[in-house]
């Protein structure tokens, strides 16, 4: 039998709870988590109770930007080929803007 695990507030935490989402809901909910720094579960609490989901710069935070950004390069460079833009980028380009910013210490609320 396994441990009974607590959270940091001393919490039972032993209800599941799962919904399914389409694969590419799945790939922008997995590439928000690995821009997060958070594990999957923290980051659906948060996101779920309307909670803010604070990103604290580390390597791996770092790696998925690197990676999120090379990305986008690519895509920008075929955008330039003469193709269009799809919303999937412009959300991903705006969550690594929000992530950047707050890293900086900026108000990424433009107030």
């Amino acid at each position: 039998m396994s441990a009974k695990n607590r959270d940091n507030k001393n919490r039972w935490r032993n209800i599941t709870v799962g919904f399914r989402v389409s694969p590419e809901e799945n790939e922008l909910i997995n590439k928000a988590v690995a821009l997060s720094g958070l594990p999957k579960q923290e980051y659906c609490y948060r996101r779920c109770l309307n909670q803010d989901v604070v990103v604290q710069g580390n390597p791996r935070v770092f790696k998925a930007l690197k990676t999120e950004l090379a990305t986008v390069l690519t895509e920008l460079k075929r955008i330039e080929a003469g193709n269009g833009v799809d919303e999937e980028l412009l959300n991903v380009i705006e969550l690594i803007t929000v992530i950047l910013g707050g890293l900086k210490g900026e108000d990424t609320d433009g107030k």
